[in-house]
């Protein structure tokens, strides 16, 4: 999994939320074809949130940033799903999409932390994509462990700025640096546990 850019800017992480974004988006399309129903509404799911908040996010830098260069795919960081099926295209979803997601939750909780949003907006609109993805991201990891018996943590990529993250071993939490005490998964989390599926 790819590192990324540091961010620095409130322009800086809406130009690279936005093909963060639409990556995804193309990877969770491809769930249209699994035999899991769970797997099938995640994937719709992050198509629907994630198809309005990149409109979102390309409005707000044509009102807020006319002048500078507009988004631009950085080279794709999930595997093309396309040729893969039942519990292949399931298990290969899940193991990119976790550190797919913990990427754009490390970029948010970094333009927090670091008072970089200028407009308040933007703060918000990043504290939604961190909870948000941080749910999946358990929903994710459980699925994993109920289906395909993975107790180790995918890779989480490492952000310039950012604290290690540390995976428990059996998988319970994670366990944050010291400005991101806020990203360990809260207890309302704790009851989403996923129905077997079928591959």
């Amino acid at each position: 999994m790819g590192q990324m850019h540091a961010v620095t800017s409130e322009y800086d992480y809406l130009s690279q939320m936005v093909p963060h974004h639409e990556d995804a988006i193309a990877a969770a399309r491809q769930l249209q074809r699994s035999s899991r129903p769970e797997m099938r509404r995640l994937g719709q799911s992050i198509v629907t949130t994630q198809t309005a908040e990149v409109a979102r996010m390309k409005g707000w830098l044509l009102q807020w940033y006319p002048q500078s260069p507009a988004p631009s795919p950085t080279g794709t960081t999930m595997p093309d799903l396309s040729g893969l099926s039942g519990n292949q295209l399931d298990k290969a979803f899940l193991q990119h999409m976790i550190p797919h997601h913990m990427m754009a939750i490390m970029m948010s909780q970094q333009l927090l932390v670091h008072g970089e949003a200028v407009h308040p907006e933007v703060a918000a609109f990043a504290r939604k994509v961190r909870d948000d993805q941080r749910a999946e991201v358990a929903t994710m990891r459980r699925y994993l462990v109920q289906w395909f018996g993975e107790q180790s943590m995918p890779c989480i990529p490492q952000m310039p700025g950012m604290p290690n993250m540390t995976p428990e071993p059996h998988m319970s939490e994670m366990t944050p640096g010291p400005h991101m005490s806020e990203m360990t998964p809260g207890p309302h989390m704790s009851g989403m546990t996923p129905t077997t599926g079928t591959s």
